[in-house]
């Protein structure tokens, strides 16, 4: 991407956030969702959906309530939740000791049946999506300049399992269920021309790769690699192209060759050992790896030339990888990490893969299907994402 467009773009997040930040401040007359009344906004709200009770790995239909509709709040009806694979490691405690009952889910889309009073960026009625981070400070440097994930003040509130003192289980509940509360700023348009269920997997798969793809300034026909052809994979494979990239996938999986080509890949290289990697050594301008176990990240890196950059996004157990130190520097190549992206960039992502026809690749599941859907995440066997119709909770 050329740098006067960059500078643009960056400047388009930076004052979408401020101008987003700024509706919170604003105190218009009572703007109460259609139906909607003082009496019923000040009650909890109740919610059904599937919960980890404990570290299993297994989830079970689970009733509760969530927080009464705050002055900043929207309540969003949800139509679809898709899967994650972070919502099974988090579960199965692989980043850290949970509380449970928890409900994982972070990629959400649905329809606004409320807002609170000072409410002015949704109306009832419209499409909304909840993506990783439902609550910031507000207030410092990052996260007036869209960047909440980051919020200096360590006040960054994730979608789930974080503790929350307005919620009545006490910690934040996630999308695999019928209905969310939150704060107005954190969610984000849905346009017309995506489906939402097409849409779901945007709001975490989509931006986690979008933001260092765009943030990595290739030029067209530059050599882009891909590690790990999954839910985040497969749509960094189409991002890339979208960008006029040459893609390079790289997967262990020899049954999806086929598919990744379709994605638009030039070429997919299954890494049943490393040493298919060889013949590719110092040949890419860029690669990301969404690979989220470990693996030989110094090996994996020798395929960007010299002085390229390669992006881990991919989160292991225990958010830990092992690396060789020596591999690593004698590839020469500039070694990073990304996480999500800030509200406006997330809102930007669903607008663009919905301009671009940038889709990912789904199967519509009922809730009864989820923990058969984990253990295909888990076997590799996910073709790409699963999205839950929230009907069936």
């Amino acid at each position: 991407m050329e740098e006067n467009n960059n500078t643009t773009r960056r400047k388009f997040i930076q004052q979408t956030a401020l101008a987003s930040a700024g509706l919170v401040l604003v105190n218009p007359l009572n703007i109460l969702g259609q139906n909607n009344n003082l009496n019923s906004m000040s009650k909890n709200i109740k919610s059904k959906g599937y919960a980890a009770k404990d570290n299993s790995g297994k989830l079970s239909a689970w009733e509760f309530e969530r927080r009464p509709v705050g002055d900043n709040d929207i309540l969003i009806d949800i139509k679809f939740a898709s899967i994650c694979h972070s919502d099974i490691h988090q579960m199965k405690g692989d980043w850290g000791d949970q509380q449970y009952p928890q409900v994982p889910g972070h990629e959400i889309v649905g329809i606004v049946s409320a807002i609170g009073k000072n409410v002015t960026k949704f109306k009832v009625g419209d499409r909304a999506g909840v993506g990783c981070m439902v609550d910031s400070c507000m207030e410092c440097e990052s996260c007036n300049h869209g960047e909440e994930h980051f919020c200096d003040n360590g006040k960054t509130l994730f979608t789930y399992g974080n503790p929350d003192k307005t919620s009545p289980s006490g910690i934040t509940q996630g999308g695999y269920s019928n209905n969310i509360v939150v704060r107005d700023h954190f969610a984000v348009h849905i346009p017309e021309h995506i489906s939402l269920q097409e849409a779901a997997p945007l709001l975490c798969a989509g931006i986690t790769t979008y933001s260092p793809i765009m943030n990595a300034n290739f030029k067209i026909g530059d050599k882009v690699g891909v590690a790990g052809i999954g839910g985040l994979g497969h749509l960094a494979v189409k991002i890339a192209v979208s960008k006029g990239a040459e893609v390079y996938a790289f997967t262990t999986s020899k049954d999806k060759v086929n598919d990744i080509l379709a994605f638009g890949a030039k070429e997919v290289i299954v890494v049943d050992n490393l040493d298919k990697l060889k013949p590719y050594k110092g040949k890419l301008d860029y690669m990301i790896s969404t690979i989220p176990a470990q693996f030989d990240l110094a090996t994996y890196s020798s395929v960007v030339k010299p002085y390229g950059h390669f992006t881990q996004v991919g989160m292991p157990i225990g958010f830990e990888l092992t690396l060789s130190n020596i591999g690593l520097a004698n590839t020469r190549v500039n070694f990073n990490a990304s996480l999500i992206g800030g509200i406006p960039e997330t809102q930007e992502v669903v607008h663009y893969c919905a301009d671009n026809n940038v889709l990912p690749k789904i199967e519509v599941i009922k809730a009864e299907q989820i923990n058969d859907a984990w253990t295909k995440v888990l076997s590799k066997q996910a073709r790409y994402r699963y999205v839950i119709d929230a009907s069936t909770f």
